[in-house]
This record gives C-alpha cells, structure tokens and sequence, in this order.
C-alpha cells in the first residue's frame, strides 16, 4: 500500500484532503500536523519524515502570513525554501514523488493577460520571495516533482476571504473591498481533488502547473458573489487597494492560465461560482 504524508495538514488545503482520503482507502493517508511534519526546524522534519518512509509527499504546508512575513523574513524563508529542499531532496533520494504548492504571488501583478507557467515571475513581497525560493529549490533537488501555483484559496475550513466576508457581512452594514485586484478564486476542496487526480493517473508529468477555478474577477466581485449566496444585507462599497494600505504589496492582476493541468491530466475545473456554491450548502 502506497502512503502519503500530507504536510500542514490542518491549514484549509490539508483539511480538505483529510474529508477526501475516506474515497481513497487503496493509499495510506499520513495527516502530519505542525507536531509531524515540523517545517521550521530542519533537523527535526528530517528525522520525522525518514521515520514516516512515505512514497508521495503532498507539500502543504508552508508560511502562508502575507503582512507578517514582511518582518518575520528568516523564517518566512526557513519554511517556504530550506525545508522545501529538504523534502525535494528526500523524495529524490528516496524515490518518491512530490507534489508541492506555491502561489500566484510569484508574479508582480503587471500582466493583463492570464498567466501561463512560463510567465515571467517578480514577486513584490517577501512571502513571495520566500515561495519562489521554494520552487526552485524544489526542482533544483528533484526535477521529478510536481509543483501546483494557486491563488485566493477559500474552504469550510480555517481563515479565508469567505469566510471573514460571511462574517462581516452578517455584522456590518456596509463594507468596502478593493477592486483593483484581479484573479480567480481556489476552493480548496477542487485543488485537493486535483492532487490526488494526478497521482491516480497513470502518468506522471514533473514541471510547474496553475491550478485556480475558472472565472476572471477582482475580490470586490468576489465579495457581491458571496453577498448573493449568504442573502446578505450588507452594502458592498469599491474601493482602491492605495485606500486599503497593507504592510506587504499584493499584485494587481495575477489570473492563472489552467491550459497545461487541463490538457495533461484531464482535469475538469469548476467555475469559481459553482464552487463557492458548495460552501453554502
């Protein structure tokens, strides 16, 4: 029986593959909390992971503090670079295969047209630094591995646009959300489906891939989308990202061109509004 050591598995894209891995009982499922699998302290993952022997690793987690990360930089980067070697370099050694996330914030926001996988990558934060950092350690110590860039993952679980919207909107009369910032949403639950999609193929194509819902909209559309769904009352204002400074820059247009996953493995991806419909159910 194969196994798999999921990373970060309590974070909303770990969550999500726990609830799916009861469809899977052919692959055991090894669910590793920050107690498990502990990204920043090196030594220790090394031993946890020689200990576990998987045959996949779904690389999970990761820091994921955008603002933070601005003054949390050393360890932004212990976990989001040196520990994403590490797990390269096991499974390389070890004949194991990896499937690693990263993030559209790889990219500087200055496109206007979707972006493919060998758009050119700029970030303008330090989270992002630390995530491409990641990438390429990752394929500098195991070319074989897979690595998926996401963008705006929401689910049932953990802290998330939707959810702090569901909430404000059931609290506030009226909010504001930026409007300058385009993308497309991740519902989680589809990105983990996707994951294990690949390993069940029988191919195994190594490389760079997007993977984010279909659908172009800015988060203030986002937001009147989850406005509709809840049948909030909350007035939905617009505004600018230079009226809503944050200590990390964000990029302005970071849409993910999903052709290459969809053509190699077949997948089928959901609209962004057929997802968020299941986080109303």
């Amino acid at each position: 029986m194969k196994k798999i050591l999921i990373t970060g598995a309590t974070g909303q894209l770990g969550s999500e593959l726990s609830v799916l891995s009861s469809n899977y009982p052919q692959y055991e499922w090894v669910f590793a909390d920050r107690t498990k699998a502990t990204l920043n302290n090196l030594e220790l993952l090394q031993s946890q992971i020689e200990e576990i022997k998987p045959d996949y690793i779904f690389n999970c987690g990761a820091y994921t503090a955008v603002d933070k990360a601005e003054s949390e930089k050393d360890l932004a980067f212990v976990i989001n670079q040196y520990a994403v070697a590490l797990i390269a370099k096991y499974t390389a050694e070890n004949n194991a295969k990896l499937i690693h996330i990263s993030t559209d914030y790889v990219f500087d926001g200055s496109s206007s047209i979707a972006l493919n996988e060998e758009a050119e990558t700029n970030p303008i934060n330090i989270y992002g630094e630390s995530k491409l950092a990641g990438e390429k350690a990752c394929l500098k110590e195991n070319p074989e591995s897979i690595i998926i860039r996401t963008s705006w993952v929401y689910s049932k679980f953990g802290n998330n646009f939707v959810k702090t919207m569901q909430r404000l909107m059931q609290e506030r009369e009226e909010i504001n959300v930026v409007n300058d910032q385009i993308g497309s949403p991740t519902y989680a639950a589809d990105l983990a489906q996707a994951m294990i999609d690949i390993v069940q193929s029988s191919k195994w194509i190594s490389g760079i891939y997007n993977y984010s819902n279909e659908g172009e909209i800015s988060w203030y559309e986002f937001a009147l989308s989850i406005k509709e769904l809840g049948n909030y009352n909350c007035k939905v204002g617009a505004i600018s990202s230079l009226s809503y400074p944050t200590p990390a820059k964000r990029p302005n247009f970071s849409l993910l061109d999903k052709t290459k996953i969809k053509s190699n493995y077949h997948l089928h991806i959901p609209t962004y509004k057929e997802s968020l419909k299941k986080m109303f159910v």
